[in-house]
C-alpha cells in the first residue's frame, strides 16, 4: 500500500486541539494515556504519533471493557492537523492485509473509508470493516480537523498468517500514514489519495481505553450498540 509518512514518530510532543488528556494520568511506556473525551464520555487509550517535529496526528481508541473472545466493536478518534489531506492507519501493524482506516476532511466533517491492500499498491475497498460516524466528536477548527466513528471488523480479521485479533487488554504495534495532498473526491469513501512512501508505527495500550457503559455511550452518541452499518458523509459504502 502506498502512503505518504513521517520521519520518525517523536515522544512527548504536545498538541494542541480538540482537548487535553485528562488530569493526573499517567503515561506508559509505550507513550500512550488515558484520555477522557468530554464530549463523547468514551474513555480513550490515545497516542500522539509525531510527523514533524512541531506536529503530531492523535490517535485514541475507546473498548468495551466486558470485550467477548471474539470479534468486538471499537471507538476509533483521529485529531489531525490541518495540511494533512488524509491520513491511514493499519491496524495490523502493516500495510498489507490487515484492515486499513483511512480518512480525510470534507467540509466541516471527515470521510472515513475502509480498504485493505494485498500488496504495495493502491488499497481497494473493504467490506469485512465499517465505520459509523458518531452524532459528536466530528468537526473542523482552524487548525485541525477531527472524525470519531464506531468500528466493526477492526480488531479481527484473517490476514497472512491466520487469523488475527487485537487484544483489549494488551498492547498491540500499529502502523500510520499520511500525506499533505488532498483526496480527489473529499466526499466519495472509494475517492483516490495521493501516493505516499514507507510507513511509520507505533504501539497502542488499548487497556487503557475501557468503558464498562460502552453501548450505553454509543447509544447517547447514537449509534445503536447493535447497529454494524457504515454512515459516511457522503452515504452508506
Amino acid at each position: 500500500m502506498k502512503f505518504s509518512l513521517a520521519l520518525a514518530a517523536l515522544a512527548g510532543l504536545e498538541v494542541t486541539a480538540f482537548g487535553r488528556p485528562s488530569t493526573g494520568v499517567q503515561p506508559r511506556a509505550e507513550g500512550t494515556i488515558t484520555y477522557v473525551d468530554q464530549e463523547t464520555g468514551f474513555t480513550f487509550s490515545e497516542y500522539k504519533a509525531a510527523f514533524s517535529l512541531s506536529a503530531n496526528i492523535v490517535f485514541r481508541f475507546a473498548l468495551p471493557s466486558n470485550a467477548p473472545s471474539g470479534p468486538y466493536n471499537t471507538v476509533i478518534q483521529a485529531v489531525v492537523p490541518n495540511q494533512l489531506g488524509w491520513i491511514g492507519l493499519a491496524w495490523g501493524g502493516n500495510m498489507v492485509r490487515n484492515p486499513l482506516t483511512v480518512a480525510y476532511p470534507n467540509g466541516q466533517k471527515a470521510t472515513v473509508s475502509s480498504r485493505w491492500a494485498t500488496g504495495h499498491s493502491t488499497p481497494g475497498a473493504y467490506t469485512g470493516a465499517t465505520y459509523t460516524l458518531l452524532n459528536t466528536g466530528n468537526k473542523v477548527n482552524g487548525s485541525h480537523w477531527q472524525f470519531t466513528a464506531k468500528c466493526a471488523g477492526c480488531t479481527t480479521w484473517t490476514g497472512t498468517s491466520g487469523s488475527v485479533r487485537i487484544s483489549p487488554t494488551g498492547s498491540s504495534r500499529l502502523a500510520f500514514a499520511y500525506s499533505t495532498g488532498k483526496a480527489a473526491s473529499p466526499s466519495s469513501n472509494t475517492s483516490t489519495i495521493p501516493v505516499h512512501d514507507t510507513p511509520n508505527y507505533f504501539t497502542n495500550d488499548f487497556s487503557l481505553g475501557q468503558n464498562p457503559n460502552f453501548d450505553a455511550l454509543l447509544q447517547r452518541n447514537g449509534i445503536s450498540a447493535a447497529s454494524d452499518g457504515v454512515v459516511f458523509v457522503d452515504g452508506p459504502l
